[in-house]
């Protein structure tokens, strides 16, 4: 597993359905560049219905990536950190439930990470659209580590019928 001193590349995920959301990943984007990395990409909105419990506001999503020097449990922990001070709240309870924020680890490097309360690539990047369609905008050629497969292949095969659409 790399981390200090080295530049590692990381995909994350933003997601959130509750306030100012648009402000909210502005706020997001500063906190991860000042405490985790520089973001040298970044993908359009995404606006799309709820996922898991759907009697909720529509989500937006978005992908970035960062440049980073921390460890994989380090910048998750730094991404639970910003959460908190956003605003979330964390329990068993509300897997599916509305959130201010969520920053999820799609990627590290091309590294595959499996502890027990982080895994990475993300497990569920092939089975959502709204992960994947982003994804597409701006790394359409990337392999993913475990499947092998194209994240423009993932996308087009992905069964997910949820519809996403660029946020105007």
């Amino acid at each position: 597993m790399n981390g200090k001193n080295k530049s590692n590349q990381v995909i994350l995920s933003l997601g959130g359905n509750q306030g100012d959301v648009i402000q909210t990943f502005i706020e997001t984007k500063q906190l991860i560049e000042k405490n985790i990395g520089l973001i040298s990409k970044s993908s359009s909105l995404y606006k799309t219905a709820a996922w898991g419990e759907t009697n909720q506001s529509d989500f937006l999503n978005q992908v970035i990536l960062v440049t980073t020097n921390l460890f994989p449990i380090e910048l998750l922990n730094k991404c639970m950190e910003i959460e908190k001070h956003l605003g979330r709240v964390r329990t068993d309870k509300n897997r599916w439930k509305e959130r201010i924020i969520d920053i999820d680890i799609l990627f590290y490097n091309n590294e595959t990470i499996n502890l027990p309360n982080l895994e990475i690539p993300h497990p569920q990047i092939a089975n959502r659209k709204f992960i994947l369609i982003p994804l597409v905008e701006i790394f359409p050629e990337l392999v993913h580590p475990v499947l092998k497969k194209t994240i423009e292949n993932l996308e087009k095969n992905c069964k997910d019928i949820l519809n996403v659409k660029k946020n105007n």
